[in-house]
């Protein structure tokens, strides 16, 4: 029974260890060598003027990141003694790489058991005459045995103006920090305890 009890525990770990990899950001500061990559970061420029980032992995959509970007920016709002805040400027970029490659279940049946025989043919397309086909020239008949993905990741910054009192009526840019930190803390997803 112990050896059964074994088994499932270091199949337990295995799972966990593997779902801790599979995760989007979480709501933390942008540390290297942490358990999930990206966070959140702040350069003071001014008293009150600070250049916030936040860094999703690739897990993370465009959503997520930009609204831990606005939670940061209320909440080093109010941690600073400040009661409102403007985003000044603002972007969001996008890393996208593309991937390619063969399909690891395609085995072909030609190698060095049949001295390199592959098959080959050659057909007559109207307009474009006599063409040939092989396995290492690509498949006109049915699709290539490659799998293709595009993984994307994306930061977004903003440089942020606080200020006390009333928050400005006449400009949209302005948030009050308070209310910001209190409607979007429901969506933010915070680091499991280690």
């Amino acid at each position: 029974m112990s050896k059964r009890l074994a088994v499932s525990a270091i199949a337990a770990a295995l799972a966990a260890a593997l779902a801790a990899c599979a995760t989007p950001t979480p709501y933390q500061p942008n540390i290297p060598g942490q358990q999930t990559s990206g966070g959140y970061s702040e350069i003071r420029l001014e008293p009150n003027r600070f250049r916030v980032n936040f860094r999703g992995n690739t897990l993370t959509s465009r959503e997520t990141v930009e609204g831990y970007l606005l939670f940061r920016a209320a909440e080093l709002t109010v941690q600073s003694g400040y009661d409102w805040f403007t985003i000044v400027d603002r972007a969001t970029e996008r890393d996208a790489r593309t991937y390619v490659e063969p399909d690891p279940f395609y085995r072909p049946w030609y190698g060095p058991g049949y001295m390199w025989w592959r098959p080959s043919w050659r057909y007559y397309g109207r307009g474009f005459g006599w063409r040939s086909w092989d396995p290492f020239w690509g498949d006109p008949f049915w699709a290539n045995r490659v799998d293709v993905r595009t993984v994307q990741r994306f930061e977004a910054s903003a440089e942020v103006v606080m200020g006390k009192g009333a928050k400005p009526a006449d400009d949209p840019r302005a948030f009050d920090a308070r209310a910001v930190v209190e409607n979007l803390r429901p969506r933010i997803q915070y680091p499991a305890p280690r």
